[in-house]
């Protein structure tokens, strides 16, 4: 199902405290950064934070500046973001200033805490999600029901640390501020777990005051049958890939990138690749990995379209040559059609060798872009 971008924005001191343990919220950041802030606000569609945080902190969750708010407008969006918050217990206070500020608010709970929360009569669309939450279905419903292509997340520290230890953020906004804060009982930006980002990618970093903002990507694939955000960043570049196949009336363009497991890019290709008419994307990528290369058999395949079965140009086709390279894990956007080979089905060879397949769908007008000529 498609997810929104999910993007976790924070500040946190140089001994990574969110806070501190006093009573009046600990400012981290300045005027500038507070600004860029809110250009991020008025970017996106929600806002997102935990009920700690509304229950810590009572924040507005406002677009500030009167001209950001009149550009989204201008656009045909709400003047403001949808504000979003979860909690199982839906204990909140109705008073906060989280439901008497800005646009339309939600609160995804349990069916248990909505009850509560109707009882409440917290100013937002309740929505129960049932005996327990589920990161993945707020961002289903998000994206389903509420139209959200954009999610800023703001905290706290426990939200953060779910998302990314589910594989559910495509973005980290961390600002490090100056300061140490020293408290070992003070709120901290990540707690323990399982995180399966991998090692970050550097995308930016930018001297705001005395603070700086360094922007980071996930880069390591999921390890199952669930996309996790750097899988839709991998497949995303495979789309781009296809893009620069030389055009051809007789075979589709294709791109495929091979990942290994800690999110190291091992190799991309795309067909018709250095003036070979017939090579494809896989077989292209592949190609340029060492065969005995140990990183191969916990690697994931990403291919805009659905690996061959079978081709008439070379006798091994590209779902072959990708289990016998050892990749047990492939990610596409697109099924092939029956254009140029009939009962063209790699996914299901390569799921009867015991591959793991995932098919993201919703990448699938990305992929067929650069060979609408040939459908029709």
């Amino acid at each position: 199902m498609p997810l929104p971008h999910v993007l976790l924005s924070a500040a946190v001191s140089l001994d990574g405290c969110l806070d501190d343990t006093g009573p009046d919220r600990l400012l981290l950041s300045g005027p500038a950064d507070f600004d860029r802030v809110d250009e991020v606000r008025a970017s996106v569609d929600a806002i997102l934070i935990g009920a700690g945080t509304i229950r810590a902190d009572n924040p507005r969750l406002l677009v500030n500046s009167p001209e950001r708010r009149a550009a989204r407008v201008a656009a045909g969006r709400p003047e403001y973001p949808l504000k979003v918050t979860v909690s199982g217990s839906g204990d909140l206070d109705p008073a906060a200033n989280f439901w008497h500020t800005g646009g339309e608010k939600v609160i995804y709970t349990t069916d248990k805490g909505a009850e509560y929360a109707r009882r409440a009569g917290l100013a937002a669309d309740v929505v129960p999600l049932g005996t327990e939450l589920d990161w993945r279905a707020v961002l289903e419903h998000l994206h389903d029901r509420r139209g959200v292509r954009r999610l800023m997340v703001e905290g706290g520290g426990r939200v953060h640390t779910q998302l990314l230890t589910q594989g559910l953020a495509d973005e980290l906004h961390l600002v490090l501020a100056p300061l140490f804060v020293g408290e070992p009982t003070a709120p901290r930006l990540f707690g323990p777990g399982a995180y399966q980002g991998g090692r970050l990618r550097l995308l930016e970093t930018r001297r705001i005051e005395d603070v700086v903002l360094m922007r980071y990507e996930p880069t390591a694939p999921g390890t199952g049958a669930v996309a996790s955000a750097a899988d839709r960043h991998w497949l995303r570049l495979a789309c781009e890939l296809a893009a620069k196949c030389p055009p051809s009336r007789t075979a589709f363009s294709v791109g495929a990138v091979v990942v290994a497991a800690d999110g190291t890019e091992l190799a991309r290709g795309h067909s018709r690749e250095d003036g070979d008419p017939v090579v494809h994307a896989e077989e292209a990528a592949l190609a340029k990995i060492g065969p005995a290369d140990p990183r191969l058999a916990s690697a994931t395949v990403y291919s805009s379209l659905e690996p061959c079965a079978h081709r008439a140009s070379r006798p091994t086709p590209c779902a072959r040559l990708i289990l016998d390279a050892g990749v047990r894990r492939v990610v596409t956007a697109w099924r092939e059609p029956d254009t140029f080979v009939p009962d063209a089905d790699g996914n299901t060879l390569l799921a009867k060798a015991g591959a793991t397949v995932l098919e993201l769908p919703e990448y699938a007008d990305e992929a067929k872009a650069p060979n609408r000529h040939l459908l029709g």
